[in-house]
């Protein structure tokens, strides 16, 4: 276990037994950009992913009491801020079901260490690129697993689709960033095997 979940797991447990409202914030703090953008995805506006994000947050207090039990309170907050979301929608007159093609998806970042892997600024721009040009649902999916780092099941899950789905959709961005700046994963893959 990381540090970072490691401090979660503190915060959580302090905001649960002691009601400490500074570990609240700090929650909150942490995880509202991934969750006001999730919710966006849906919404396709910024106040209203705003207001569903902390209404979210609001309910975590009310039931601060058990915050403490939420094995993963990433997945946990991901999968509220949907189903608020999708309130939302409901709520809306007129509303049509939204569908997957539908989702409005901003990624923050490239998802490894530019320095790490020594590439150039013009491969960072030819990776955006490809990821930028995404079918919705592949983006909002690839930025789930890359980003927001939670596992293909709970991506799944969250967006009512198959493992499979997800699986699918990932090979299908990583096949077009690959192609995009001239790397061929599969291959990669394999003659990786085939040197063990």
């Amino acid at each position: 276990m990381d540090n970072q979940q490691t401090h979660i797991e503190l915060l959580q447990e302090q905001v649960a037994l002691f009601n400490n409202q500074q570990a609240y914030n700090e929650l909150f703090l942490h995880f509202y950009p991934s969750l006001q953008q999730f919710a966006f995805s849906f919404l396709r506006s910024k106040q209203l992913s705003e207001e569903a994000v902390s209404d979210v947050f609001i309910k975590i207090w009310e039931k601060r009491k058990v915050l403490h039990t939420i094995i993963n309170l990433k997945f946990y907050l991901f999968t509220s801020t949907r189903n608020t979301a999708l309130n939302y929608l409901k709520k809306q007159k007129g509303h049509q079901n939204l569908l997957p093609d539908d989702y409005w998806v901003e990624l923050n970042s490239v998802f490894f260490d530019p320095e790490q892997l020594m590439i150039t600024a013009e491969m960072i721009h030819k990776i955006h690129e490809a990821v930028q040009s995404l079918p919705a649902r592949c983006k909002l999916i690839f930025k789930l697993v890359k980003e927001e780092e939670l596992k293909y099941k709970e991506v799944a899950e969250l967006l009512n689709l198959s493992v499979k789905t997800v699986e699918n959709q990932m090979t299908l961005a990583l096949k077009k960033i690959g192609s995009a700046i001239g790397f061929d994963i599969h291959r990669s893959v394999f003659s990786g095997i085939k040197s063990l």
